[in-house]
């Protein structure tokens, strides 16, 4: 809560985490090796390692089909990690940290603790850190060879026509009905009073705290961060990055078991307790409140709306100019109220009802396109309670795909299909340049006789 916000198996790597590598070797196959790739090396352990990952992880596929799968695929990712070495792509330990910290993290809360996550996997957690970051140099330089390979590939209007020509009519995707949307939106009025009250709420919780109370236990009680609750607010180890700015100020100045001063974020109040540090990592409770809105607050903003929207209709104002004017929400009124994905880098302007909040879905099922809705209640994209009217601005009904309506779409596939093909190629060349030796447990998969025996 309070946190920002192919089909070819070498398009993927096997799993988070794949065992690293970490001793030298010579290219003659001993009890331990499943498997050498030019001067890289798939060790018995970590084939086995990664197929019981698996198992725990829910799959079910047949022993000898799962250990040929996971084997295929660390075998062709050898072989772009090979291609790395010689090409001198050097991926550092600087170029994923970032990434470590925030999978870290996500493996802990997936987990429910650390002690749960050792547990679950029988490794120290700097084994485990060590492990995930070993995995993530490899999937990164795996990356950077692809794009080194695919960096020209690119799809005429042509080879387009000829792309979708090659679909069977009852084999083209069928795209969901999609929307684009404008709104305008008004926070409630007198906002302040109804922060003032929920600070007073939270300074009351605190002294409760002070004054011996459990902090868990009034998080369960209290806390609408209900996710963080369900665990008596904590939330597990996170970055600085990870966090809002006022709350990671806050957590990162508290000594071991203090108990903040309010701290206000975009998602409501917070009072917080620093459970433990670990360098640049903090594990933190809290307890969030938001402010309540009155009902005679929702029904002046609700009349509000009602005449702005009545005016519209009537011409007296175009809907950009009151979204302009009149709406609080940052990202669409600068557009005149288009509603815009939050996602700096996929500013995407259709939506599928199904990527919209509950009220926004039901008020847009009732609108033609170039109507304006009545006035309702929603919650914005930090979960707090506000008030809008949508405008219907465009309307494309479910359909099977076409060059006209989803030209992006399928150049997407055919950008991925030529990949897919460089890489067939690919790998088929490197083959044959390549030493590659298999264990002869292994030499029953039938994906072998594809040029990787020698």
């Amino acid at each position: 809560m309070i946190m920002k916000r192919h089909s070819k198996i070498y398009l993927v790597l096997i799993i988070l985490f794949l065992p690293g590598i970490f001793s030298a070797y010579s290219q003659k196959l001993v009890e331990s090796v499943a498997a050498v790739v030019g001067n890289e090396v798939i060790y018995l352990s970590d084939l086995e390692n990664t197929i019981t990952d698996l198992r725990r992880s829910g799959n079910k596929m047949p022993n000898d089909d799962l250990s040929c799968s996971v084997l295929q695929e660390m075998l062709v990712s050898k072989l772009f990690l090979d291609q790395a070495r010689i090409d001198s792509i050097d991926v550092t330990d600087d170029a994923v940290e970032g990434d470590l910290n925030m999978r870290m993290n996500d493996a802990i809360r997936r987990a429910g603790s650390e002690e749960a996550l050792v547990a679950y996997f029988k490794k120290s957690m700097i084994e485990i850190r060590r492990d995930i970051k070993k995995t993530m140099i490899e999937q990164q330089t795996v990356r950077e060879v692809q794009q080194k390979l695919a960096e020209n590939i690119t799809i005429t209007p042509s080879a387009m026509k000829r792309f979708y020509a090659s679909f069977p009519k009852d084999s083209l995707p069928v795209i969901p009905a999609k929307y684009q949307i404008s709104l305008i939106q008004l926070d409630p009025p007198s906002n302040e009073d109804n922060k003032a009250e929920a600070r007073q709420k939270l300074l009351d919780i605190r002294s409760q705290i002070l004054a011996g109370k459990s902090f868990s236990v009034l998080s369960i009680i209290y806390s609408e961060d209900t996710e963080s609750a369900k665990k008596g607010g904590e939330i597990g180890y996170l970055t600085r990055g990870e966090l809002e700015k006022p709350y990671a100020d806050a957590a990162f100045s508290l000594t071991k078991n203090t108990v903040s001063k309010i701290v206000e974020t975009k998602y409501g109040f917070h009072i917080i307790q620093l459970i433990d540090k670990k360098g640049e990592m903090a594990n933190t409770r809290h307890i969030l409140i938001r402010p309540k809105v009155k009902p005679e607050q929702e029904q002046k903003a609700i009349a509000k709306l009602d005449s702005l929207a009545n005016l519209i209709r009537k011409d007296s104002i175009k809907f950009t100019d009151a979204a302009i004017r009149f709406s609080t929400h940052k990202d669409s009124r600068v557009n005149g109220g288009k509603f815009v994905s939050t996602n700096p880098s996929d500013r995407i302007t259709w939506f599928t009802l199904e990527e919209l909040n509950p009220e926004m879905y039901i008020n847009i099922r009732k609108l033609k396109v170039g109507e304006i809705s009545v006035p309702f209640k929603t919650t914005d994209e930090n979960n707090n309670t506000v008030f809008r009217v949508i405008k219907l601005d465009n309307e494309l009904s479910a359909h099977t795909a076409n060059l006209k309506d989803d030209y992006q779409t399928l150049y997407d596939a055919a950008l991925m299909k030529e990949r897919t093909k460089t890489f067939d190629k690919w790998v088929k060349n490197k083959l044959e340049i390549t030493y590659i030796k298999i264990s002869e447990e292994f030499k029953s998969c039938d994906f072998l006789k594809n040029g990787w025996l020698k």
